[in-house]
């Protein structure tokens, strides 16, 4: 049975698998034979969230993408990796705790992560700014990447933001420049770049580590230039219609699939990654080295043209 917090659509879900365990218990505890019964109800479980999470509307996604239990940045690179050194610090002004990077090893292959972090409790969800990057963490992570290239390690950027940080300190000291000069230097970079959007991709807080030769969404996590609570505020001057924006912004993974703007759609387990954590890191691990593989084979100046080509067609439309 599912532990800890849970979205009100999988409140059915919930309550019978407290059933079923609660008859396994009775079954053992009275040591009566219901294994008949409890495999009746198992297929109705499974027949359950078939159904609903094969319906879900595009704010469910977005509420799925933003579930206390789905797996962080920091969650899939120690599923995924090992030996990982986490690095610190911009050399300008400070260490951002919301953007988080450093070396690793995926099986043989090394890389350098980068990529938001977020908290589970209060206090971790302060300490990381709830994974939205200040100036310092954008400079951050350029400099890794940056590293990378020099040590010519290619790159993955695991991107879950609600985006950059809005305050008047990350303001003054040049948020904008600091996103618009990654957009720029990453389109440059001579090493192979791997985005996976693992949760929120919102804004330029996502596209200022999102600019790679693949582009890859979890089946349950968006990207769009706003949230649907903030486009619902400007739209309607009402965040409660934010379920109406987020069926405007079409920013599901079908959605960017079928517009051209993702390249993949990496499948989740069966009712959501924080339903099974290590079966979505099996996922994306092996959607990653299959990009990798397949980049590391084209000279530098193919890599390059192919990656501004990519981002170039974005937006293209026929009258």
């Amino acid at each position: 049975m599912v532990e800890g917090p849970f979205l009100e659509f999988e409140r059915p879900i919930i309550e019978l698998e407290k059933k079923i365990s609660d008859m396994k218990d009775f079954s053992v505890g009275e040591n009566i034979e219901l294994n008949g019964e409890i495999a009746s109800m198992q297929k109705k479980l499974n027949k359950l969230r078939e159904e609903i999470y094969t319906h879900l509307t595009r704010w469910q996604k977005v509420q799925l993408s933003r579930h206390p239990r789905r797996p962080y940045t920091l969650d899939y690179i120690k599923m995924m990796s090992h030996d990982f050194i986490e690095l610190h610090g911009d050399r300008y002004f400070a260490d951002d705790k919301a953007m988080v990077g450093g070396f690793a090893f995926i099986d043989k292959q090394p890389v350098m992560f980068v990529g938001q972090q977020k908290g589970r409790d209060t206090k971790e969800k302060l300490y990381r700014n709830f994974g939205m990057a200040h100036p310092e963490g954008y400079r951050k992570a350029l400099r890794l990447f940056r590293l990378a290239e020099k040590f010519q390690v290619p790159i993955v950027v695991l991107i879950d933001t609600p985006g950059a940080f809005p305050g008047i300190g990350a303001e003054e000291r040049g948020q904008a420049e600091a996103i618009a000069r990654n957009i720029r230097d990453m389109s440059r970079i001579k090493v192979p770049i791997v985005i996976v959007i693992i949760g929120e991709g919102a804004s330029g807080g996502a596209l200022g580590v999102g600019i790679g030769d693949r582009v890859m969404m979890l089946e349950y996590s968006w990207y769009s230039v706003i949230s649907p609570e903030g486009c619902a505020a400007i739209l309607w001057r009402d965040a409660a219609k934010a379920s109406e924006a987020a069926e405007a912004l079409k920013l599901t993974s079908e959605d960017l699939m079928a517009l051209g703007i993702i390249d993949k759609i990496i499948k989740e387990p069966p009712s959501g990654a924080h339903n099974n954590p290590d079966m979505a890191a099996v996922n994306v691990k092996k959607e990653i080295l299959e990009a990798l593989d397949e980049l590391s084979k084209k000279p530098v100046e193919q890599l390059l043209e192919e990656r501004l080509n990519k981002y170039r067609k974005i937006g293209v439309y026929n009258e």
